[in-house]
């Protein structure tokens, strides 16, 4: 038997499993062209880094916002009368009456609310000379109060007194409201010169007379 000896002489190069040329293009040995494929990698790498660079951009902000806070904390409200002995004058123990200005009366209110509210009230004491006998009293039913308008006010809302003039007196020997505030916002504060009338009675004696008027608010 003749043994047979050669060379992939004469045979195809894709048959030899080799790389061969097309014109200008080089191919595998599926036979497709090597340029091809370089274009295709070129082009899912460049997809892939815009896969990439474009989420970084979409979320980049332009603006920024901060909740911020602070607190107000409201004060205290408060009332201040004279604060000396108040001498209403002088008059004959014949007179029918005695009336005298008692001086300024002031509330301040520095709560700092909304739709706020207070009410200023009035009372009297019995009025004494001497030893404060029977005789020598003026009981505090014989005392009575007018707060007249405002001399003074600040702040938003309604700051009324309660009686504007000498007919709407209010005795006094039970608790009286003087003035009001309603509808506040905010601080305010209102002054008023309250107006005392004591009636003398017949058995008064002579005598310089000492009683207390208090006011409160609340």
């Amino acid at each position: 038997m003749q043994e047979v000896t050669g060379s992939h002489e004469g045979v195809p190069a894709s048959a030899a499993g080799g790389v061969r040329r097309l014109g200008r293009f080089t191919t595998n040995q599926k036979g497709t062209p090597m340029k091809t494929l370089r274009a295709g990698l070129t082009a899912l790498v460049a997809a892939s880094v815009l896969l990439v660079v474009l989420p970084g951009i979409a979320g980049a902000a332009t603006t920024g916002t901060t909740t911020t806070t602070f607190t107000l904390t409201g004060g205290a409200m408060s009332i201040t009368v004279p604060g000396t002995t108040v001498n209403l004058g002088s008059v004959s123990v014949a007179a029918s009456s005695l009336t005298s200005l008692l001086g300024t009366v002031s509330v301040s209110d520095n709560r700092g609310l909304l739709s706020g509210g207070w009410t200023s009230s009035v009372t009297s004491s019995h009025f004494t000379t001497g030893a404060g006998t029977a005789a020598e009293t003026i009981v505090a039913g014989n005392v009575s109060y007018w707060s007249g308008a405002a001399t003074a006010t600040s702040g938003l809302g309604s700051l009324l007194g309660s009686q504007l003039t000498s007919v709407l007196a209010v005795v006094v020997n039970a608790v009286q409201t003087a003035f009001t505030g309603g509808s506040l916002l905010g601080n305010n504060s209102a002054s008023w010169n309250p107006t005392l009338i004591v009636t003398i009675p017949a058995s008064a004696v002579v005598g310089t007379y000492t009683g207390t008027v208090t006011h409160t608010v609340a």
